[in-house]
C-alpha cells in the first residue's frame, strides 16, 4: 500500500499561509475588541435583566413545560429571603401553598401575594438589597415576587383609572351647588310674591299658544338655567322674535323656581309658556296611555338596577345617570298629547345653544315623514361618508334577531336629538308612540338585551322610516365629549353639549363654557346671590 505524501515545499508553504491568517484573524479580532467593548457593555447591561425576567417568568408559565429549567433546580422556598415582617411570612405562607398545588403552580399569585408584594421597584430593590438575599438566592421565589409586584402596580393603575371615571361620571351627574340655590331662592320667590305666581303667558297672549302662524318651540327640561340659555339664545339669533313662542314643560317639583324664573325675566317680544306636568288635563285614554309609558319607566328602572349581568359596574353606573330613567326625557314620545293643538314643533333639547336664526327649518318640507333631523354622517374629500356621531349598532344590539330584522343597517349613522322638527299631525297618523311603548317594555323583558337603557334607542326603533334627513350645518353635537373644529363650531346653527362634560358643570371644557354664559344676564340678583356669576 502506498501513501501519497506533500512535498516539502509545498507543506512549508501551506504552514505560513496559514499562519499568516491565524495572525490577520487575531489582528482583527483585538482592533473588533477595542471598538466594540463598551457598547457590548451597555447592551449586556440593558438586555441580560429583562432575559433573565423573561426567562423566570416562563419558569412560572404552568403551560410552557412540566418541568422548567429554572424549577428543575429544586431550590427551595425560604422564608428568610421575605424578611420578618407579618406580611412577609403570610407572603412566604401563600407562596408555599402555590407550590404544594402542583407541578406548574408558580404561575399562580394569590391576593394575600400581591397585597404582600412590594409596592414599587425601589422597594423591590431594597428588599433584594439585604444580606439575607444574597445568603440564600431563590430565583423562582424572585422572580414570583417580582410578577406580584408588577401585578401589584397594575392593580393599582386599573383601579386608578376606576375611580378616575367613577369621580368623573359623579361629576357629570351632580347638582351644583349655585344651580340648587337658584332653584331653591326662586322656588321661595314663587310661594312670597304673588307678581311672580301670574299667569305665563299673561291671558292676552294666550291664543298665540295654539296659532300655527307662530314658530312653536318644545322644551321638556328641569333645569332653569339652561331652559334660559337656550330661550335667550334662540330669540337673540332670531330674524324675527316676536313670532316665536316657547312651550317649556317640566315637573311639579322644578314648576314654581321655573314658573318665577321667566315671570321675573320676560323675553319680549316673545312668548313663553311655563306648565308643569301636574297641570295637564288629558281625556282619560291619553292619560292611560302618558301613564303607561310612566309605569314602564318605573319598572325599568327597578330591574335594570337589580338585574345581574357581568356589566353590572357599568349598569350601576348607568342607573346614577338622571338622563337614563328621566321621566321629561322619555315624555317626548308623547309631543302630540303634549300639544293637541300644534301642527308642528321644533323640539330642543336643554343643552344647546342657537346661534343662527331657525325660521327657515321652520318651513322645511318633510315630504311626510315625522321628523326632521341631521343624521350625523358627513363625506371626506375622498368622497367616502362616515358618521361623526354614533352608529345605530352603538345604541341597538344587531346581533339579535329582532334588532336585526329590521330595515336599517347597523352601519347607519344614528340621527342626532337635539335639535328635531317633528310634524305633530303626521305622527298622529302613524302607531310611533305605541311602537316606543312596545320596544321599551320588551328590551325589559328580554332583560335589556335588545338596545341600551335609555330614551333614545327605542326611538330609533320606533321612528325608523320616518326621519327626514337635514343638512348637517344646523346641528353640531358633542361639545359635551370634545372640543370640535373651530369652523364648525362657528357655522353651526345648533350646537349641543351632548356628552358628560355639561356646560353647567365644573367639568365643561372652559371655552365652551364661557360661550354658554355669555347668554347670561351678569346683572341678575339671583345669580349673583348664588354666586352663578361673580
Amino acid at each position: 500500500m502506498q501513501f501519497y505524501s506533500w512535498p516539502e515545499e509545498r507543506r512549508v508553504t501551506i504552514s505560513s499561509v496559514e499562519s499568516w491568517e491565524v495572525m490577520k484573524l487575531k489582528g482583527s479580532n483585538r482592533r473588533f475588541s477595542y471598538r466594540s467593548v463598551l457598547p457590548s457593555v451597555l447592551i449586556a447591561g440593558i438586555l441580560l435583566p429583562f432575559l433573565f425576567i423573561r426567562l423566570a417568568f416562563l419558569a412560572l408559565d404552568p403551560g410552557a413545560s412540566v418541568c422548567h429549567p429554572i424549577s428543575c433546580l429544586g431550590w427551595r422556598l425560604r422564608p428568610t429571603f421575605l424578611g420578618g415582617s407579618d406580611a412577609s411570612r403570610e407572603f412566604a405562607m401563600e407562596l408555599r401553598s402555590v407550590h404544594a398545588e402542583g407541578a406548574g403552580g408558580g404561575g399562580y399569585v394569590g391576593g394575600k401575594v400581591m397585597e404582600a408584594a412590594p409596592d414599587s421597584l425601589d422597594d423591590l430593590i431594597a428588599e433584594l438589597s439585604s444580606s439575607s438575599f444574597y445568603q440564600q438566592l431563590d430565583v423562582k421565589t424572585f422572580a414570583l415576587k417580582t410578577k406580584a409586584m408588577l401585578m401589584k402596580m397594575d392593580h393599582k393603575v386599573q383601579l386608578a383609572r376606576l375611580q378616575a371615571l367613577f369621580f368623573g361620571h359623579l361629576a357629570s351627574i351632580g347638582i351644583p351647588k349655585s344651580l340648587h340655590c337658584l332653584s331653591l331662592r326662586l322656588t321661595e320667590e314663587y310661594l312670597v310674591n304673588a307678581i311672580v305666581r301670574s299667569s305665563l303667558p299673561p291671558p292676552e297672549y294666550a291664543s298665540c299658544l295654539t296659532d300655527d302662524s307662530y314658530i312653536h318651540f318644545a322644551l321638556i327640561t328641569d333645569n332653569v338655567l339652561a331652559a334660559a340659555v337656550v330661550v335667550s339664545s334662540t330669540i337673540t339669533s332670531s330674524a324675527d322674535p316676536e313670532k316665536i313662542v316657547f312651550h317649556i314643560t317640566t315637573d311639579k317639583k322644578t314648576y314654581a323656581a321655573m314658573h318665577a324664573w321667566f315671570a321675573l325675566n320676560p323675553v319680549p317680544p316673545a312668548i313663553v309658556e311655563v306648565k308643569g306636568l301636574h297641570q295637564y288635563d288629558w281625556p282619560d285614554h291619553v292619560n292611560d296611555m302618558v301613564m303607561e309609558t310612566v309605569e314602564e319607566i318605573h319598572q325599568s328602572s327597578s330591574a335594570y338596577r337589580s338585574f345581574n349581568r357581568a356589566d353590572e359596574e357599568y349598569r350601576r353606573l348607568e342607573a346614577l345617570k338622571p338622563s337614563t330613567f328621566s321621566v321629561l326625557n322619555y315624555l317626548r314620545i308623547h309631543l302630540p298629547e303634549l300639544f293637541p293643538k300644534l301642527g308642528r314643533v321644533i323640539l330642543l333639547d336643554d343643552d344647546v345653544v342657537v346661534q343662527r336664526d331657525l325660521t327657515p327649518l321652520w318651513d322645511l318640507n318633510l315630504n311626510g315623514n315625522v321628523l326632521g333631523a341631521v343624521s350625523a354622517q358627513v363625506s371626506d374629500e375622498g368622497g367616502d361618508s362616515h358618521c361623526i356621531e354614533k352608529k345605530l349598532s352603538d345604541h341597538l344590539n344587531f346581533s339579535n334577531p329582532m334588532i336585526s330584522s329590521l330595515a336599517s343597517s347597523r352601519d347607519q349613522c344614528a340621527w342626532l336629538s337635539g335639535m328635531t322638527i317633528c310634524d305633530l299631525q303626521a305622527w298622529r297618523w302613524t302607531n310611533i308612540t305605541q311602537a316606543y311603548q312596545h320596544w321599551l317594555k320588551h328590551n325589559r323583558e328580554s332583560g335589556f338585551v335588545l338596545c341600551h337603557m335609555g330614551s333614545l334607542p327605542p326611538a330609533l326603533i320606533a321612528f325608523n322610516g320616518h326621519v327626514h334627513p337635514i343638512e348637517p350645518s344646523w346641528h353640531l353635537s358633542g361639545l359635551g365629549s370634545r372640543m370640535p373644529d373651530p369652523e364648525l363650531l362657528q357655522s353651526a346653527a345648533v350646537v349641543h353639549f351632548s356628552g358628560p362634560r355639561k356646560p353647567w358643570l365644573e367639568i365643561g371644557y372652559p371655552a365652551l363654557r364661557e360661550m354658554w354664559r355669555a347668554h347670561f344676564n351678569h346683572s341678575n340678583e339671583f345669580l349673583r346671590r348664588c354666586r352663578v356669576v361673580e
